[in-house]
């Protein structure tokens, strides 16, 4: 669906989920800045595993539901250490109290509290999101900066959260490395290291710029359905031949790791 507010080029037509799905501009022969060099088997590897898992996850995309580049960013700071599902459940709500940052920057803390207690560590939630909003309404005319820099230098707002918001309201190519895409990159040797930050580094040297934003959604689905924390289901796995981890669970008991 269209987000509201200043008008983005690609709009889908109406009746698509209630998220911003903007198309990242084809930027081939781009790289990130201080992405790690990596040889070209690797990035053979890598573009062959994210076809199969498009062919696999066809419908894979972001699953929060918002309708503004600012709902996004609340959502998206609420679904920490939370499940998309259950933010999905508060937010209409919410976003009905509170239309926009303007309104989230007057609100008293405890209303806010009360009305996102479900999806945990709510205190802190609650002042990040009113403190967020507060920044946005005084130093941004209560629009969201469609700038990295500008975003994470923003209290709460990391820099995973600031891709999911760039590349999904804005259109602009970022891996967001969430939990899911940090399990999913680990276990098929896409990335090695354990820091989000340097994760996002080795998998924007592995994969095309003009694919950021979809393989992150690939990759989060993936782990949402098939390769799970605690029971990957390795069987029903399209990429199973292709990933370290199922190689290493062959090689004896206790030898993988997630």
């Amino acid at each position: 669906m269209a987000v509201k507010g200043k008008k983005a080029a690609g709009r889908g037509p109406r009746g698509r989920p209630p998220v911003t799905m903007l198309q990242p501009p084809a930027l081939r022969g781009k790289r990130a800045a201080g992405a790690a060099p990596v040889d070209r088997a690797g990035r053979v590897r890598a573009r062959k595993i994210l076809g199969i898992l498009e062919k696999a996850h066809r419908d894979a995309r972001i699953y929060l539901n918002a309708r503004s580049p600012w709902q996004l960013l609340i959502a998206t700071i609420l679904a920490a250490q939370c499940t998309d599902e259950r933010v999905n459940e508060v937010t209409p709500l919410f976003f009905a109290r509170y239309p926009d940052a303007a309104h989230l920057a007057g609100a008293r803390p405890a209303d806010v509290e009360g009305m996102i207690r479900s999806t945990g560590f709510f205190r802190q939630k609650a002042r990040t999101v009113i403190e967020c909003s507060q920044v946005l309404t005084e130093s941004h005319g209560g629009d969201v900066p469609a700038d990295v820099d500008a975003l994470t230098s923003i209290g709460g707002v990391g820099r995973k959260t600031a891709n999911v918001v760039l590349s999904n309201a804005f259109g602009q190519p970022a891996i967001a490395v969430d939990t899911h895409v940090q399990r999913v990159a680990g276990r098929l040797g896409m990335a090695t290291a354990k820091d989000p930050d340097k994760i996002e580094r080795q998998l924007c040297g592995l994969i095309p710029r003009e694919l950021w934003t979809r393989a992150t959604h690939v990759l989060g689905t993936h782990g949402r359905r098939i390769c799970i924390a605690k029971k990957p289901d390795c069987e029903h796995c399209p990429v199973s031949r292709l990933c370290d981890y199922h190689r290493s669970l062959a090689s004896g008991p206790g030898a993988a790791a997630s």
